[in-house]
This record gives C-alpha cells, structure tokens and sequence, in this order.
C-alpha cells in the first residue's frame, strides 16, 4: 500500500467514527428530549457493562474453573457490590482495576 492509501484509510476510519457520534448530536440538541426516553436511556450503560463483563468473566471455551477465573468472578462480585454502593464509573472502574491486579498476585 502506498502514503495515499494510508491516508485515505484513516480519512474514512476517521469518518466512520465520527459521523455516528455527531449525527445524533445534531439531532437532538434542537428538540426537546422526552422524559421517557431520558428514563429509558438511563439503563444504557448498566447493560452495555454487564454484556461486557458478563461474557468474559462467566463464559469460557472449557468449562473448568481455575484461579484465573476465581480471580475474575470474586473481582466481578467486588465491582458490582461498589457500582450498586457508589453508583460511580470512575470509583468503580479503579475498584476493578485494583481487584484484579492483587487477585492476581494472591491467586
């Protein structure tokens, strides 16, 4: 491939990340938001989080369990007990990160 090639490559990368993220944006901030769609948006990122963590930590290619999964189920507890506490992305996503790294260490 050539400079141009890579060049029109991240052009149209750019603009396949962009575009869906300011479509929206253009969208709604000239209407007025309805109160049950504002409610229902609410739940969007506990269930993009739980789809995350959910498949990796529970559903494996072999069904044994090991240290490396008792390390990610016993950090999954953790997090989810200090999101439902904290109701904080920040707080428990640090919480998460410090689980599994000493988990890791001890298991």
């Amino acid at each position: 491939m050539s400079n141009l090639d890579y060049l029109i490559l991240i052009v149209l990368a750019a603009m396949v990340a962009f575009i869906p993220r300011v479509i929206p944006l253009l969208y709604f901030s000239k209407r007025k938001i309805p109160a049950w769609f504002n409610e229902w948006m609410k739940y969007i990122p506990v269930a993009l989080f739980t789809a995350l963590i959910a498949k990796d930590v529970f559903v494996t290619s072999h069904y044994t369990y090991n240290a490396k999964n008792l390390t990610e189920i016993i950090s999954t507890i953790l997090v989810f007990l200090v999101a439902a506490k904290t109701k904080s992305m920040l707080v428990t996503v640090v919480v998460g990160l410090i689980a599994i790294m000493g988990l890791a260490l001890i298991f």
